[in-house]
């Protein structure tokens, strides 16, 4: 990895005027320099595309074009992204300070990770600067994957070298892709990582994954076939385990 690594942030998007604006702009406000934006909309019909076009100087590409969910989406950032360190911000994020990016590149290289995790703080829309929950990433190793633990997807970030290997997320996911993705990255293979124990990321709620019984349900059960998937034994039961620990992350703040 060079002394001064290129990171690709990728955010994807799809009627998401209430938020982008936050989100694009805590990137252009990063003080690391060598970083490329790439935006992929889903042909949204709200003001999206407005606020994108605002961003433009500061975009290194832009796609807007129908998709067939956000792990297509995802895939068509990946495609692009010429970064040797590699990154999420949705469209509902933002980053927690404008320094982010240079501490992850630092540690990054310094270390010679092939990833690196920080925390992610839940806040409502109502009360951006309440944190209502901290994700912790800590929680992750990757023999607790049969547990249904990774790490906080938008604040993860991926070695190159890494997301080649692992090539693309497979679209038949609705939820769950991201952490398909993580246990073909981690599972059976040596990892060089490192927990960074700050917030990285804050993320509003109400996201897919955290919308109620029925979107738990669906995750659950694309988890348990991430699982068998990829030959990682496991059972709901096992995967159910991981709930009480959540609840303390209202908590612990």
């Amino acid at each position: 990895m060079r002394a001064e690594p290129l990171i690709s942030v990728i955010t994807v998007c799809y009627n998401s005027a209430a938020t982008l604006t936050r989100a694009l702009q805590s990137v252009v406000d990063q003080d690391w320099p060598r970083l490329e934006h790439i935006v992929i909309d889903g042909a949204s019909k709200d003001e999206t595309a407005v606020i994108i076009d605002r961003f433009r100087a500061k975009l290194a590409h832009i796609v807007s074009e129908p998709d067939q969910g956000i792990y297509d989406a995802m895939n068509k950032g990946l495609n692009r992204a010429t970064g040797d360190i590699v990154c999420f911000l949705n469209a509902d994020d933002q980053y927690a300070s404008n320094s982010v990016l240079s501490r992850v590149a630092m540690l990054m290289y310094e270390h010679q990770l092939d990833a690196l995790m920080g925390d992610v703080g839940y806040f409502h829309e109502a009360n951006p600067q309440r944190m209502v929950r901290r994700y912790r990433s800590n929680n992750f190793t990757p023999g607790r994957l049969a547990w249904g633990w990774m790490p906080a997807h938008p604040a993860l970030f991926l070695s190159r070298a890494v997301v080649e290997r692992v090539g693309r997320f497979k679209t038949g996911y609705r939820i769950a892709g991201d952490y398909e993705f993580i246990v073909r990255a981690f599972h059976g293979h040596e990892m060089r990582y490192r927990h960074l124990p700050e917030v990285l990321v804050n993320m509003q709620t109400g996201g897919a994954s955290t919308s109620g019984f029925g979107a738990k349900l669906r995750l659950n059960r694309e988890v348990l076939r991430a699982c068998r998937e990829n030959g990682l034994q496991t059972n709901i039961v096992k995967i159910l385990s991981k709930y009480p620990a959540k609840i303390l992350e209202f908590l612990r703040r």
